[in-house]
């Protein structure tokens, strides 16, 4: 039985440290900021030497993945002379995980990255801040930089977007309503699942530790239903917004894609053609890859990254 706490009048339950012990392959030491009375996790890594203007990263992950899912992406990013931020979003990994699903909203995890990001201000110096995003990490990542866009340099995007209303097709449609049918979400087997690659058990088991039980799966549960594809939901005008900033947006845009992902692999076109900043840069495909495309070409993605920013 998870043991709950209460802050702000928000019940949350907090994984125990042990469940991450077994993970070998993620071996960064976490760090914390309170948010709204919520603990939110992340990790940093930079380079030996890393001055005030080296660039940092903010690695944004999505649905139902946490921090680890950068793991292949961070050495090699780091290697290339980054500065490399990566949180654990309030509800996954070793982060605070509210126990009501009325508790996660849109609205609620864009305010809960910005704070996250004036927390951590200080910590990351004065360099450039590049926003990469993928799934969730890039619906919050472009909310985020729509409404602050002076705080974020560059953008580099893959296999996300920004609805305004609209259903991005029947691969969603059908996670939708497994996601709320199934009685177990086995999220180990879920980005198995997603991916070109096998994953190994260990790697799996590191997906499902930061929910011993169901009571922990509040935010997981949630958050395929707050995708805005009707045009009720109360998302669309800020995403609408959004995209008005986004429309004018000059700063370098980057989409790197995996297009046979069922879910999300036909919308690179829908990003880079409407993106000012995103003409006559460097998009790429890759394959084989599938929706998690961090798990299937981490190593290459990076160097990607690494090679536009120099």
């Amino acid at each position: 039985m998870a043991d709950m706490t209460t802050a702000g009048g928000v019940a949350f339950v907090r994984t125990p440290e042990e469940r991450f012990g077994g993970i070998d392959d993620y071996p960064y030491e976490p760090r914390y900021v309170d948010i709204d009375g919520l603990r939110m996790a992340y990790v940093m890594a930079e380079p030996e030497g890393a001055g005030d203007d080296a660039a940092t990263i903010l690695l944004l992950h999505g649905e139902p993945t946490w921090g680890y899912l950068y793991r292949k992406m961070i050495p090699p990013l780091v290697a290339g002379g980054c500065r490399v931020l990566v949180p654990d979003l309030i509800g996954f990994g070793r982060s605070d995980k509210p126990v009501e699903r009325s508790a996660y909203t849109y609205e609620g995890h864009v305010s809960w990255m910005t704070q996250f990001l004036a927390a951590t201000a200080a910590e990351r110096s004065a360099g450039p801040l590049h926003l990469f995003g993928q799934d969730w990490g890039g619906l919050i990542g472009l909310r985020v930089a729509a409404e602050n866009p002076d705080l974020i340099d560059r953008l580099i995007l893959a296999n996300t977007g920004l609805p305004e209303g609209q259903s991005p097709g029947a691969g969603f449609e059908f996670w939708l309503q497994f996601s709320q049918e199934v009685e177990y979400l086995d999220c180990g087997r879920l980005v198995d699942n997603a991916t070109a690659n096998e994953l190994s058990e260990a790697a799996q088991e590191a997906y499902r530790a930061p929910f011993p039980d169901e009571a922990y799966m509040a935010g997981a549960r949630h958050f395929p239903m707050l995708v805005p594809i009707s045009p009720e939901d109360p998302a669309v005008p800020a995403n609408r917004a959004a995209w008005q900033v986004l429309e004018q947006w000059t700063k370098p845009v980057l989409t790197l894609w995996a297009p046979d992902d069922p879910v999300l692999g036909s919308g690179q076109a829908a990003i880079s053609e409407r993106i000012p900043g995103a003409a006559g840069q460097p998009h790429d495909q890759f394959r084989p890859a599938s929706h998690f495309i961090q798990e299937d070409q981490g190593p290459a993605l990076a160097e990607a990254i690494v090679t536009w920013l120099s």
